[in-house]
């Protein structure tokens, strides 16, 4: 048994012993007996209180302390039961809020950094309330920053009127805003949902479009820049050592027969690098330089089927099976153009399916969505999901004899028909999917 438990013990038993030498001194009218003893029991009763009320009083600051999260104390340890959970509980709650708020600090700061603008709201009885708003938020529609979100309606009634419209669920919006009265800039906006059993939330980001097609066209430069510094490079490092050492060998008085065999070696090779680096060039300049369609009406079942008849004899050669599916359509486009960017797709698909013992290209033509789509699929060995992403860079390829414009030249063709060109990998092989205004 604990010290205190003891004292405590102790007080009782003394009041009781008090109390019934207090009731026999009643009994035997000795008034002055009776009334000492009864104070003493009364003195007992109220010190085992006191100290019973002592330790719950300890008790009771310390769990307010972590109801208000006042961590300020510093609690120790103490013999009674009660009191020692309570300071062990105190203690756990500091630790975790200590945690949280090292976290919350982390994450603020990590939200803080982002590029994007970023709005967190959350719901309480029924009321939207701003949970997180970062800087780049609040600088981009130049507003202040409010706890209330409906507070944002006066200040930017465009934007509150899309996040409203779209009911706080998961929404993409391109919308143009004028701030302070400037020129119009364009954004897009998402929404996210994000809710549990006790809390909804809705995550709302928010980006300059102009600064996503800036970001685009810098890392667009930017691998355009190192493949054309490789090209260089690998062409022109061997051409200057040769040029180097044909100098030397031209300052010579006399030249030997050995000297001149390794003038016509070198001059051979300076012209290969030279073929090499003007095709390069020529390469640049067909997808730099694209000519502007001629546009008429033209059947694109006839187009694909000339494309088809253009690559027979490499269809037969490699043991292809063609498969067609194609629907009577017409396109107002640059047939040329068209069968160019068919023939490289084709062309494409007949390097993937090289390996393959039944070797397949289908093609489809059908409308969807009020839109013409033109399908070229293969059963090859498919794009790695590393280079995914890079297969449209100027000069990327895989291929040893391959150039890299095939389609970076195709994606040009069709983006200058208004349409698009897409990568869908299959569970077994590609497909380029080609999209076109009906």
């Amino acid at each position: 048994m604990k010290k205190h438990q003891i004292f405590w013990l102790i007080f009782i038993l003394l009041a009781i012993f008090s109390g019934v030498f207090a009731f026999d001194f009643y009994s035997q009218n000795r008034w002055i007996n009776c009334l000492l003893f009864s104070s003493m029991s009364l003195v007992c009763i109220f010190l085992a209180q006191a100290s019973a009320f002592s330790y719950i009083q300890k008790t009771e600051k310390l769990i307010l302390a972590i109801q208000k999260k006042d961590f300020s104390l510093f609690p120790e340890t103490d013999e009674n039961t009660l009191v020692e959970n309570a300071v062990k509980l105190y203690y756990q709650s500091k630790e975790e809020h200590l945690s949280y708020s090292s976290y919350k600090l982390l994450y603020e700061e990590i939200l803080n950094q982002l590029e994007i603008g970023l709005m967190i709201l959350s719901k309480k009885n029924n009321e939207w309330e701003v949970f997180y708003v970062n800087p780049v938020f609040l600088e981009i529609l130049q507003i202040p920053k409010y706890n209330y979100w409906n507070l944002y309606e006066n200040k930017t009634p465009n934007f509150y009127k899309i996040i409203e419209q779209s009911n706080y669920e998961n929404s993409q919006e391109f919308f143009d805003i004028s701030i302070n009265e400037n020129t119009k800039q364009s954004f897009s906006l998402r929404t996210k949902k994000v809710e549990n059993v006790k809390n909804r939330f809705c995550i709302i980001s928010l980006e300059s479009v102009q600064k996503i097609i800036e970001q685009k066209e810098k890392l667009a430069w930017n691998n355009l820049m190192k493949v054309i510094s490789h090209e260089l490079l690998n062409t022109l490092t061997p051409v200057n050592s040769l040029i180097q050492n044909l100098e030397y060998i031209a300052n010579q008085e006399i030249i030997e027969k050995e000297d001149q065999q390794d003038m016509k070696e070198s001059l051979m090779i300076i012209n290969s690098k030279s073929k090499q680096l003007l095709n390069f060039v020529d390469d640049y300049r067909q997808v730099a330089e694209l000519p502007k369609p001629v546009f008429k009406t033209i059947s694109l079942t006839h187009i694909v089927e000339s494309a088809l008849n253009f690559l027979k004899p490499e269809f037969e050669k490699n043991n292809i099976r063609i498969i067609n599916s194609l629907e009577n359509q017409t396109i107002f486009a640059d047939q040329k153009m068209i069968e160019r960017c068919l023939i490289n797709l084709y062309l494409n698909a007949i390097y993937a399916v090289a390996d393959n013992s039944e070797k397949i290209i289908k093609t489809e033509i059908k409308t969807l969505n009020k839109r013409i789509l033109l399908n070229v699929e293969d059963n090859g060995t498919g794009i790695p999901n590393e280079i995914k992403d890079k297969i449209f860079l100027p000069f990327f390829t895989t291929r040893i004899s391959g150039s890299g414009i095939g389609l970076t030249l195709s994606k040009s063709i069709i983006e200058a028909h208004k349409g698009y060109l897409n990568y869908k990998p299959l569970e077994k092989g590609s497909r380029f999917e080609i999209w076109f205004l009906n």
